[in-house]
């Protein structure tokens, strides 16, 4: 039976009620019997349900209304540490503030349900201290011999050591004159080491680690380091990871793209002498099964990760490191709707420990923080090593403009002839994937579309001339003739994506060595630490590549970065458009000139006058945050007012109409707060589902959930149809 959680004592006796939590996107909680063994409150245990077997976790006492004789036991309690509470209560917070069910919640933090069960232990052979009588062979002999003076080997070992077949072993264990033990799992990971010595920090490096470290025994709070590109921010945060190691802590580090995190990694061993646990999604199943258990038992005891890292089981945890925390990868889309920098945030309020927020840009949400007095800055406004800012300038297309068929302009061209020239690499940046965003017919203009989703399908000529969708993955080869007029051969690509400009970089430099790096180019963290491993050994001189070439990398020789269009991003319906545009690019612009060759950045532009690119070249991004502020503060927008978004769904469009008027009919109506829509989604048609939009806009000093929640409730939409919750929304398609 579904329902709320009653107060209680954290441990049951056998026969008690209790309530047990699912990894399901229900509302509450199931009641379940405890059996003979007894159980406490965040135990792991596997119950009936329905004709199932699950695994879930006691959340509390049972209040349901269940008659005590139709009450089902639980079948048994899993070998495996607790939830520990302040998990618990993360999944509590979660799921109330994004409007999620808590069994959705939960699903994250044991997304690895196989690794609750414990490991099994690799099977040794000894010898029996008084073997009954056998036949003696020399092969057995040696066997014996071998084993002389060493521990219990495991059978494939012992046979190697002995120089016989494995048979030889076996027939000895059914002799009985061996026999198997079981031996505990090795560690799956090594400790790092707190406390070797990390590099000289420069005297604001310093102050900022000297900061952080103090800061660990004073409880729950959150420091923004605010340090240009280049500066050393690692290192850092570095200092406050070994002094929280020191003081028997766990710590959890947030990267934005842990599969390209090759450098990081590099840097990370260097400093502690062994590797982190990782976290992502490119984990192979053993690899993922093993990190969790031992986060779970302490036994790892620093992880980097991508968001998800957040919900692992940490009984120990002391400090979180959001990198990079301006980033949009931070804000999860799917399933639950959160934000990571601002989740990890709760989860050091709740376990009363130091949030360490790291960016050379960044967001306006965080900087208001700081404004506000919640946040404490430490500002790092110089390269380390004395490296110089890269000079910035916009290259005007007005005056400037490619040959036609040409994306690249002739100052960016001789740019990067002159970097060649000079040994130098540069890079070219395009936020866009694929050869090309449109395909159209030259004699109809018919454009190839997703049948399933509002967009068009775009190139990718590395892929076969595959026409993909990037939103569902739909992908067609190329048709020989157009669909709708039947014009043969008729198809043209339109505008540039990262493989044509990789294209028109070979053609204009065909002695360079040009490396592609895309999010579809690069497979996985092997692939991207191959690339990453070329361009810091001089094996690429131009690298071409979107937004993940701005991961924090840091190439010597790079002192050119080329911005192919400087305009991308500046328009549209989203309120961060002008911020992520300055960040991203700044980002970017930070991969040049960070040793002792100077670097130069080139913003290819057709509005030089946009306050963005004005910002960009005059280095005025205090300038630029302020005005933006303003601008969202007169507004009513975060961070100085609330937004949430609504996205019903349906497979038909009459019926997703139909519900939304119903729902329109009964928003809320309140002081300080505003329903806006129904409205098509600017993706109208997503995955074969037809969406629509509301947005509610309200002033910080109301709670939107309950509001939400109630609204939500009053009307039914039936089983086709999704409403989808989206609080503090970062998107708007």
């Amino acid at each position: 039976m579904l329902h709320t959680v009653a107060n209680s004592p954290t441990r049951f006796s056998s026969g008690a009620r209790v309530a047990v939590l699912l990894p399901l996107p229900l509302v509450g909680v199931y009641d379940y019997r405890v059996g003979g063994e007894g159980a406490a409150v965040g135990d792991f245990v596997a119950v009936p349900l329905g004709r199932r077997e699950m695994i879930g976790v006691i959340w509390g006492g049972g209040c349901g209304e269940v008659d005590e004789r139709r009450l089902k036991p639980i079948l048994r309690r899993l070998d495996c540490p607790p939830l520990p509470k302040v998990v618990r209560d993360f999944v509590d917070w979660v799921a109330a503030y994004t409007l999620s069910p808590p069994g959705a919640v939960l699903k994250m933090a044991m997304s690895v349900p196989e690794a609750i069960e414990p490991a099994r232990g690799q099977v040794a052979c000894r010898r029996v201290a008084d073997p009954p009588p056998f036949k003696a062979t020399a092969a057995r002999a040696r066997v014996l011999d071998a084993m002389l003076g060493l521990p219990p080997l495991a059978l494939a070992d012992l046979a190697r050591e002995a120089g016989v077949g494995s048979a030889v072993v076996r027939g000895l264990i059914a002799a009985g004159v061996l026999e198997t033990v079981d031996l505990p799992a090795p560690p799956a990971f090594a400790r790092p080491d707190h406390a070797r010595p990390g590099p000289v920090l420069s005297p604001a490096q310093a102050h900022a680690a000297d900061a952080l470290a103090g800061g660990l025994e004073a409880g729950f709070s959150v420091t923004v380091i605010d340090g240009v590109t280049g500066s050393g921010k690692t290192e850092v945060y570095f200092e406050a990871v070994a002094a929280a190691l020191a003081k028997g802590r766990q710590v959890l580090v947030l990267l934005p793209e842990i599969a390209l995190s090759a450098q990081w990694l590099g840097r990370f061993a260097a400093r502690f002498g062994v590797l982190p646990a990782e976290w992502h999604s490119e984990l192979s199943d053993a690899r993922r099964r093993d990190t969790w258990r031992s986060v779970a038992t302490g036994a790892a005891r620093v992880v980097v990760g991508a968001r998800s890292a957040l919900f692992l089981p940490y009984p120990e945890l002391g400090l979180i490191v959001v990198d990079e925390e301006h980033d949009g990868a931070f804000k999860q889309e799917e399933g639950v709707l959160y934000h990571a920098r601002d989740m990890a945030v709760v989860r050091g309020m709740l376990g009363g420990f130091p949030v360490v927020l790291a960016s050379a840009t960044p967001s306006l949400e965080t900087l208001a923080n700081v404004q506000a007095g919640r946040y404490r800055r430490l500002h790092l406004p110089d390269r380390h090593a004395g490296a110089a800012m890269p000079a910035m300038v916009a290259v005007d297309l007005r005056r400037d403009p490619p040959p036609r068929g040409r994306w690249l302009s002739p100052p960016l061209v001789r740019a990067v002839e002159e970097a060649l020239a000079a040994g130098e690499q540069a890079m070219l940046f395009l936020n866009r994937r694929g050869y090309a965003p449109l395909t159209l017919c030259r004699g109809c203009g018919f454009r190839l579309h997703c049948p399933h989703c509002t967009a068009w399908l775009v190139e990718h000529r590395r892929q076969g001339r595959r026409l993909v969708c990037h939103h569902c993955g739909y992908a067609i080869a190329q048709p020989p003739e157009c669909p709708q007029c039947g014009a043969d051969d008729s198809f043209a690509a339109c505008g540039p994506g990262v493989e044509r400009i990789a294209e028109e970089t070979a053609a204009l430099f065909p002695d360079a060595r040009v490396a592609l790096m895309a999010s579809d180019t690069v497979g996985g963290p092997a692939a991207a630490a191959e690339i990453v491993r070329r361009i810091e050994a001089h094996e690429a001189d131009v690298v071409v590549g979107t937004q993940i070439v701005a991961k924090g990398y840091h190439f010597p020789l790079m002192t050119l970065v080329g911005v192919v269009d400087a305009d991308l991003g500046l328009e549209g319906g989203d309120l961060r458009a002008a911020e992520r545009t300055h960040q991203l690019l700044s980002q970017v612009a930070g991969r040049s000139g960070r040793a002792e060759r100077p670097g130069r950045v080139l913003l290819q532009t057709w509005e030089p006058d946009h306050p963005v690119i004005r910002a960009l070249v005059a280095g005025e991004r205090d300038a630029f945050i302020a005005s933006e502020a303003e601008a969202r503060r007169a507004a009513g927008m975060p961070p100085y007012g609330r937004l949430a978004a609504l996205i019903v769904s349906g497979p038909d469009a009459a019926e997703v109409e139909e519900y939304c008027r119903r729902l329109a009919r009964a928003a809320p109506r309140a002081d300080g707060l505003v329903v806006l829509g129904p409205a098509p989604a600017p993706l109208a048609l997503l995955r074969g589902r037809h969406r629509r939009r509301f947005l509610v806009k309200a002033k910080r000093s109301i709670a939107l959930q309950p509001e939400i929640r109630a609204w939500i409730a009053k009307v039914d939409g039936g089983r086709q149809i999704r409403v989808k919750v989206d609080v503090d929304p970062y998107t708007f398609l």
